[in-house]
């Protein structure tokens, strides 16, 4: 008895010593682990470093070349298209016929006024031959009659010569469209055996004006890139190959050398920005900014692209717009604060207010007197932030 007593003590000395043991090892585990634990519940952060430097400013944009000045060239007399001698594309000189139109019905308005002017001759002269035999009656009351029909039979005469000459030139300004300059037909609406629908027959570029493309650029970059009127600046353009059959026509690209034409005013943008505790628009000015091109192989409707840079003249801390957040105290970026401790270190995001001095479509030149080249700013994090915030890095 007193063996198996002896022997479930020990048993019983045992499992307490095994479940001491256990809960100390939870004790210390916890202990140690707990920060690490911890962290996993904290919101995960993005960061980087500002660079010390300069800003790029970048302007690219890409587009169609449109004509210049373009020309519609009208069917004022509405009459029936009676031959095209051109196409779409095609390169025309000045003065050079594009189309001819179905005139009979003028023609044959005209040769029936000439009819009625000879017949108006001939009623002239029946009059004249009547005053002669009333002058040599001598019956004063026919003569002046007589006088007054030739008068009268004279003015018509005129009358019908200018209708008659107005219908020759009728004729032959609106038989016939020609071009009026050197130039390329753009659009062409006529069709052959119809009247013009309400467009024009033919639209015409100027090709010695050359063509432009239009760019949609934000104000505050281009004043940052210091463009003006006049400048010039090279654009990429793809023109196509020259092919003929059923080959497949490819494009090259080629650098022409354009020049600034205008800077207009444009319709400003919105933007979407975080700030603290909630999203705001944002409205970009905008700045219409017009590019000429000259060239004798563009036909316009070629895609067009420009890119130019320019690095800032100020140099500073340059960080990811990401970083950047406003509220109504003004803008700030939150940055890691490192707190070192006997179970590991703890990040934690503070608020550092900042004064904007430069900008480009994706970085921002900053100064701030609590910021230094180490610090980590935060870019982007999993959940909103306040200052004081414990963080965890990605």
């Amino acid at each position: 008895m007193e063996l198996d007593k002896e022997q479930g003590d020990r048993r019983r000395k045992r499992s307490i010593q095994v479940v001491f043991i256990v809960l100390m090892g939870l004790l210390i585990f916890f202990t140690l682990f707990s920060n690490t634990l911890q962290s996993l519940t904290l919101p995960k952060v993005r960061t980087e470093k500002p660079a010390n430097g300069s800003l790029i400013f970048t302007i690219e944009g890409s587009g169609m070349l449109q004509p210049f000045a373009e020309t519609r060239l009208l069917n004022p007399a509405g009459w029936k298209v009676g031959k095209i001698l051109i196409k779409e594309g095609d390169r025309v000189k000045k003065g050079q016929k594009l189309i001819i139109y179905d005139s009979k019905t003028a023609e044959r308005e005209l040769e029936n006024e000439i009819t009625n002017l000879e017949k108006q001759k001939i009623e002239l002269q029946n009059i004249q031959d009547q005053y002669i035999q009333s002058a040599t009656e001598g019956d004063e009351l026919k003569i002046r009659n007589a006088r007054r029909d030739i008068e009268t039979r004279k003015l018509d005469l005129g009358t019908q010569e200018r209708k008659i000459n107005e219908l020759r030139d009728r004729l032959a300004s609106q038989q016939e469209i020609t071009a009026p300059f050197d130039g390329i037909i753009n659009k062409l609406n006529a069709i052959e055996g119809l009247t013009s629908g309400g467009e024009p027959d033919v639209l015409i570029s100027n090709s010695r004006l050359g063509y432009v493309l239009d760019i949609a650029v934000d104000s505050t970059l281009l004043g940052s890139l210091g463009i003006s009127i006049g400048e010039k600046i090279e654009v990429k353009v793809k023109i196509k190959d020259k092919v003929k059959g059923d080959a497949v026509q490819e494009q090259q690209t080629r650098t022409i050398d354009g020049m600034i034409e205008e800077v207009a005013n444009a319709q400003s943008r919105t933007k979407s920005s975080s700030s603290e505790g909630a999203g705001q628009t944002l409205t970009i000015p905008q700045k219409a900014l017009r590019i000429k091109v000259i060239d004798s192989e563009l036909k316009g409707g070629e895609q067009a692209e420009i890119k130019l840079e320019k690095r800032s003249h100020q140099e500073g801390f340059v960080i990811s717009n990401e970083a950047i957040h406003q509220d109504h105290d003004g803008m700030f970026v939150y940055k890691i604060e490192e707190q070192r401790g006997a179970l590991g270190n703890v990040y934690v995001a503070r608020k550092a207010r900042i004064q904007f001095s430069e900008a480009n479509g994706k970085e921002t030149m900053i100064q701030a007197d609590s910021l230094y080249e180490e610090d980590l700013m935060i870019l982007e994090s999993s959940e909103p932030l306040q200052d004081g915030n414990r963080v965890r890095l990605q």
